[in-house]
């Protein structure tokens, strides 16, 4: 009888353990999707490079089920990309023209949302060698333009027209980081970009203010893209935009808010 009990408490204690691995291991399993994140991409003009990677890093701090991936370039380019069914969930462009070609295509969910402005300057680069003090110095020198099809091209033609200015550029560029490297690398005499531009270049460039310039302003709108698969999360990240925190650091990088 003794070897008997023995027998039934081994048994006991067998089940008892084979009850135990199978609970663990279907917990386990319902674990395996915990933890994942939603990725938002946000499709932004190439001004808005540094100051969005520290708007993402508070976005997530409030938000820290969504991650932010980003594709920075001229707003034409983001614009065209989109049309032709490139994966974004959001879109900043530099300009209203340009993001009311989405929105005329019927690409975007909600009306856009401005969040910034900004404002033209001539950047030169450090020491300005060529001695550019305005727009009357360009003749003969070698300046850099961004071309008509992005933002600030259109808001540089603008400002010419409105200031009897004839511009004859060594190149005109896709994008106003590209127009703010090549005066940076020493490769152009003169560039007109943004005001930030000229504030995020550490002091790789001079600034020299452009008579009028203040009447040429570009306003930023945000929207979140009718393709998106993350549209909750999208439209958050918009939102964030106008908060507290995202004005202050557009502020410091020198844009203008609502």
């Amino acid at each position: 009888m003794k070897s008997f009990s023995v027998l039934c408490i081994v048994a006991a204690l067998s089940l008892t353990a084979c009850s135990s691995g199978s609970a663990s291991g279907s917990a386990s399993g319902s674990d395996s999707g915990a933890g994942e994140k939603a990725t938002v991409t946000v499709f932004a003009a190439a001004s808005l490079t540094e100051v969005f990677a520290d708007v993402a890093d508070e976005f997530k701090k409030t938000n820290p089920d969504v991650d932010v991936k980003f594709s920075f370039a001229g707003s034409s380019d983001l614009v065209a990309q989109i049309s032709e069914g490139a994966p974004a969930d959001v879109i900043a462009t530099a300009d209203e023209k340009t993001m009311d070609t989405l929105a005329g295509d019927d690409l975007l969910a909600g009306d856009p949302q401005i969040f910034a402005s900004n404002t033209l300057t001539l950047a030169v680069p450090t020491g300005n060698p060529e001695n550019i003090r305005s727009s009357k110095d360009f003749a003969g020198k070698d300046l850099v333009v961004c071309a008509p099809q992005v933002p600030c091209g259109a808001a540089t033609q603008k400002w010419a027209d409105q200031n009897e200015v004839k511009l004859n550029p060594a190149s005109e560029e896709n994008s106003v980081t590209d127009v703010l490297g090549k005066v940076s690398a020493g490769q152009a005499d003169a560039g007109i970009v943004y005001v930030t531009d000229v504030a995020r270049a550490g002091g790789d460039v001079e600034e020299v203010r452009l008579d009028g310039a203040d009447k040429v302003v570009n306003q930023y709108p945000a929207a979140t893209v009718k393709a998106s698969k993350h549209q909750e999360q999208a439209a958050q990240f918009v939102k964030f935009l106008g908060s507290d925190k995202a004005v202050d650091l557009l502020d410091d990088a020198g844009f203008a808010t609502p």
